[in-house]
């Protein structure tokens, strides 16, 4: 949700929608937006001269239109400039929020010494990173993880695009230097596309313009769009299926968001190498500010019913900062709620945990390689953090330990799978699937055997947190078939259908528990209730259908093909009571 609706947030959604539904009345294809190329960087800030930075006070810290921000916000007193008695100003800090969500200016910014610090998510330093580390004074030290982004992000797709698969030479609409260059590069590796795969439209806005993705999506000759989630529920008629009506496209849908892909877009704080040098305690102090902001800000919407008047005095203050008006204070809501604070833990584990699938290093490692190819970085590198002492950075905040609950209705999920079973219908919501294989008579699935593959789906699992994923197992019909043939009882083959649909049921099972002692003996939990294990038996073979009876596998591939188990990462957004985030 960055950038959230920019100046349009002035005016309510209803009023934007009526205005330019009138206009689409009008004119039934818009103009074509204003494409702009996506080059590195380096040449987008040429010949800007690295400065010191400068000692002039109140330091200028730059924020972004996010829900993460508002703790920001909350900790310097409610004002743009720190006020007094305020969790900086106790710390010693005087500073200057300044909003920025332009990255390219607050690179700019920050190599000309006006502030130190860089705020953006893990894909926006990645891709500053090359021209920063080109002076050692600017090379990036990252401080501090502010949340995940849990909703606020989409990508709208139109008619035809079922799954990631489908996105193989479509056009794609989204911001250049913004925040879902990742996680469009993540999404298309998870379905084995790179972003040589796709046909790129760069946009230089993120919304409220004729020159963002949400309008290149109006154009005939652009499937799909990266969007914050106001602009994709305009899009699809409140997040169904767009009607043609009131903005939305017909036909079109939200294919994934980070309701589902909750793992992914990770916004942080920067500084400058030079200045974290001369100035580590006062850097150390702006974290710990920010930690303690995260967690007084939790409590005071927890508590928002008790302390009314402070609470609303946070949103209009903050609607004001972000939005450019006091009156938005819905949409600041809508910001918070579409964002999850990490916290202390959620430091620890970004920073310091190797086995933390998620971690700074694990996402920095997978988000340069795809930047080369599309050529906003010429190498891969590697970033630095700052190396805290998180004990020390404990002091004054209430640890709580991270909840183990389960996050999918388990109940609501069987009935799910029935209902989809019974209607031909498992592949609907289908991000990703592949198959595992696996041996006559075989009935337990090592790590060994499936490191890889287990591999996979604990990525697909800690990265997709919001998402389902079932373990399909299906059997050989070959012995069925034989049975048949030499005309057997339908009471005996029926038995014969049952044993083996029982038997693909265990396999399925087998594999799962193997897939979560994998993740246990890494240190990374799984949560059981994200997996939802079928026995097929011979009911879907690789050979097909003749008939009412499996066709016969003609080769000995065709008949091994059909011992398999199959994986299927499927989005439930829409399932309400199947899925809640904890």
């Amino acid at each position: 949700m960055k950038a959230l609706l920019q100046k349009l947030t002035v005016l309510s959604l209803s009023l934007a929608c009526s205005c330019l539904l009138a206009l689409f009345s009008v004119v039934p294809v818009l103009a074509a937006p204003g494409y702009v190329q996506s080059p590195p960087l380096s040449k987008v800030v040429a010949g800007v001269k690295v400065a010191a930075v400068s000692n002039s006070s109140p330091l200028q810290v730059p924020i972004i239109t996010w829900g993460g921000d508002i703790a920001t916000i909350l900790g310097n007193g409610k004002t743009v400039q720190t006020g007094a008695s305020s969790i900086f100003a106790d710390k010693g800090l005087q500073l200057k929020l300044v909003r920025e969500d332009v990255f390219p200016n607050q690179v700019r910014a920050y190599l000309e010494g006006k502030s130190p610090y860089l705020r953006g998510t893990m894909g926006m330093i990645n891709m500053a990173s090359e021209v920063l580390a080109k002076d050692a004074r600017t090379k990036p030290v990252i401080i501090y993880q502010m949340t995940w982004s849990t909703g606020g992000d989409a990508l709208v797709v139109k008619p035809g695009i079922h799954g990631v698969k489908d996105l193989r030479g479509k056009t794609i609409a989204l911001q250049a230097y913004g925040p879902h260059v990742d996680y469009m590069t993540k999404i298309l590796a998870g379905g084995g596309l790179t972003p040589k795969d796709v046909n790129i439209r760069w946009l230089p806005d993120l919304t409220g313009t004729d020159n963002s993705p949400m309008a290149a999506f109006q154009q005939n000759d652009v499937d799909a769009a990266f969007v914050i989630i106001p602009d994709g529920l305009i899009l699809t008629s409140g997040g169904t299926v767009g009607t043609g009506a009131e903005d939305s496209i017909k036909g079109a849908k939200i294919l994934l968001s980070t309701k589902t892909a909750n793992r992914i877009i990770a916004d942080v704080y920067a500084v400058r190498s030079d200045y974290f040098q001369k100035n580590r305690s006062q850097v150390e102090q702006f974290t710990h500010g920010l930690l303690l902001a995260e967690q007084a800000l939790k409590k005071l919407v927890r508590d928002k019913a008790a302390n009314s008047s402070e609470y609303q005095q946070l949103l209009k203050t903050s609607a004001q900062i972000l939005l450019d008006t006091p009156q938005a204070t819905g949409d600041v809501e809508g910001l918070y709620a579409d964002c999850e604070f990490v916290g202390w833990q959620g430091n620890v584990d970004f920073f310091v945990s190797s086995n933390s699938p998620r971690s700074m290093n694990k996402l920095t490692k997978e988000i340069q390689p795809p930047f080369v190819q599309l050529g906003l970085l010429t190498g891969t590198s590697t970033l630095t953090s700052a190396g805290w002492n998180y004990d020390q950075l404990r002091q004054g905040l209430a640890i709580t330990g991270t909840s183990s609950g389960q996050r999918f209705n388990q109940e609501q999920v069987a009935e799910l799978i029935t209902s989809r079973q019974q209607q031909g219908s498992l592949d609907s919501g289908e991000l990703f699937k592949f198959e595992i294989f696996f041996q006559p008579n075989q009935n337990s699935f090592s790590a060994d055997l499936y490191q890889d593959s287990f591999a996979r789906i604990l990525d697909y699992a800690t990265t997709y947190g919001g998402a389902l994923i079932t373990i399909e197992g299906h059997s050989d019909p070959l012995g069925y078939l034989k049975k048949k043939k030499k005309g057997e009882k339908e009471l005996v083959l029926g038995r014969v259908k049952q044993s083996a649909k029982n038997l693909s049921l265990s396999r399925a099972i087998a594999v799962r528990d193997s897939v979560i002692s994998y993740g246990n003996n890494q240190s990374i939990s799984l949560d059981p209730s994200q997996f939802a294990v079928i026995g097929h038996g011979i009911a879907n073979p690789k050979s097909g259908i003749c008939g009412s009876d499996p066709c016969p596998p003609k080769t000995e591939k065709e008949w091994r093909d059909n011992m398999r188990v199959e994986f299927r990462i499927l989005q439930v957004e829409a399932e309400a009571s199947v899925f809640n985030p904890l």
